[in-house]
């Protein structure tokens, strides 16, 4: 090869790295909308297999819930959003208006949209609050029950990482914020989807692809979110704050990041 042709190549490759770096052309629209999309753990009850020892009427967690929307209330949003099905957005705005009215109420099913959402949407003002989730079973325990699996080897390997994950949090010892900026770290995140939904796709027998067809419902119900939130009536002058399991906000911080519409904000701008 000649130096000029190995010159060649060489310029050919660091234009490739180059333009893998950087933005090629506009993909968001002038009057992209603002989103804080912030996962949480369950503080209520919840029939996630996984759940958070986390007591919701310890004062001591509570205050910490609220020092937490204080932070999150600077992005000042106008809409808030949660983890509720749009059919209950009636009863939904009827209580967060009792709440804005009267902060210090009783609830009588205390949870992460009382404690964090109604706190962050009464500090920044906000009136408007949605739900948009849609319930959709699927098959988790398939990883399981599922015999004679042509891959009996790659299920085992995800106990190490759940084990992994596990050692870096203790919920005995950390506190509330600590533990929102651990779910919240973009490797968390990853890590939600992976052992929600796509290690299915390693649950088949030969032939077929059973758990891929379970991780799908998952996947699918993420998407019915996504359309049930495109469905409200935002504009332009809106800034929307997402409160949700953060598998959940996992999964829309994918769609956010491809989306014209939405202009996703850094969580860890607020969460300090």
């Amino acid at each position: 090869m000649t130096t000029r042709s190995f010159c060649l190549l060489c310029s050919i490759f660091l234009s490739m790295v180059t333009h893998g770096q950087r933005a090629v052309f506009k993909d968001k629209f002038e009057d992209a909308i603002p989103v804080l999309n912030f996962g949480t753990f369950h503080m209520g009850y919840t029939p996630d297999a996984t759940k958070v020892d986390f007591d919701k009427t310890d004062k001591k967690n509570q205050q910490e819930v609220h020092a937490i929307a204080k932070l999150l209330a600077a992005f000042k949003p106008t809409v808030i959003v949660v983890e509720r099905v749009p059919e209950r957005n009636e009863a939904l705005l009827a209580e967060y208006q009792s709440y804005l009215k009267t902060p210090g109420m009783e609830f009588k099913n205390l949870s992460e949209i009382q404690l964090l959402a109604y706190e962050v949407g009464r500090l920044s003002g906000a009136t408007r609050i949605y739900g948009i989730d849609f319930q959709e079973n699927y098959n988790y325990a398939l990883f399981r029950t599922l015999q004679q699996k042509t891959d009996s080897t790659t299920i085992p390997q995800y106990n190490k990482l759940v084990e992994a994950f596990a050692k870096t949090r203790n919920e005995k010892t950390m506190g509330v914020k600590d533990r929102l900026k651990l779910i919240n770290h973009p490797q968390s995140l990853d890590y939600l989807i992976n052992v929600n939904a796509d290690l299915l796709t390693y649950v088949s027998t030969k032939g077929n692809a059973e758990g891929a067809d379970q991780a799908a419902k998952f996947y699918h119900r993420n998407l019915v979110m996504f359309s049930n939130l495109n469905q409200l009536p935002l504009t332009k002058n809106d800034r929307v704050f997402i409160l949700m399991g953060a598998t959940h906000t996992a999964f829309f911080n994918d769609f956010f990041r491809r989306s014209p519409k939405y202009r996703p904000v850094n969580t860890f701008t607020y969460l300090k």
